[in-house]
Order: structure tokens, then sequence, then C-alpha cells
């Protein structure tokens, strides 16, 4: 688990950490990336999830950004921090908020010494791909493969 700090950005922006109990507000932002997934199977998911942690950029107490994350290590990255979920409320993009939240987490790598951060994205998502790549100065570095079993 990697230690968090509130960060104030502004007399109304605000970063924190979001707890199990607190994860309602979060879910409805949360839900506009994943709309297959209602509360109940979310929090579900989330406590089985190993080192799952959720920050959120707040708006005048408001959750405007979400994003689920841990602390992982491989071959391939090292030490780094995996990106799960990362969403801008539809109603707020375009206004830097991800930007924010994102180089939060990337702070949040350099303070605990680790080697990146690192996320994957679906191939639909082409805006979401035009914001790492041209707006956050990430690396499309490898394709991300699935069988369903089910």
């Amino acid at each position: 688990m990697i230690k968090l700090k509130e960060s104030k950005i502004s007399d109304i922006l605000k970063i924190k950490e979001v707890k199990l109990s607190e994860l309602e507000q979060a879910f409805k932002v949360l839900n506009q990336l994943r709309p297959n997934l209602c509360f109940e199977e979310y929090i579900e998911i989330v406590k089985n999830m190993d080192r799952y942690q959720v920050v959120c950029l707040f708006e005048n107490e408001e959750v405007v950004s979400y994003a689920g994350f841990s602390k992982q290590a491989n071959l391939y990255y090292g030490n780094h921090i995996w990106v799960y979920d990362l969403v801008t409320d539809e109603a707020k993009r375009g206004q830097g908020l991800g930007r924010i939240l994102l180089s939060y987490l990337e702070e949040c790598a350099r303070e605990n010494s680790l080697n990146c951060v690192a996320l994957s994205s679906g191939l639909a998502r082409v805006d979401a791909h035009k914001f790492y790549e041209k707006a956050m100065n990430y690396d499309k570095v490898s394709y991300v493969f699935k069988k369903n079993l089910k």
C-alpha cells in the first residue's frame, strides 16, 4: 500500500484517499467507466483486490475524478503503480482534472521510489489514448490480450 497525503489544489479542489466505507459517492463517477457494475458488485470486487486504493479529486466536496490503483512489482516494470481505473465525470471533462489526478499518482510513485506509472486502456477509448500520449506524455508500450473462459 502507498501512504497517501491529502493534497489541496485550490480553494475548491482537493485530492484525498477514499476508504471502503466512503466509496458510494466515488462510485457515481467510476460507473461512467464501468457501467456494467452495480454498487454491490463493485464493493465485493474491491474487497477482493490486492492492495487496491482509491483517490479522488473533489470539487467543493463532490467527486469529479476517480483513480483506482495499486502498488505492483513485476519483471518488466519493476516496482510501479498500476492504474486500473481513471475517469473524470463526463460533465467535467476537458478541464484538466484527469491530468491533475494522474499527475498526483506520478508524484506518489516518485515519493515512493517507484519506477513508473502504468495502465491499460480499451482499444475503443481513442480520446483517452490521446490524453495519455499527448497531454500526459505516456508511451504506448504493449497490447493486453485476454481470453474469456466463462
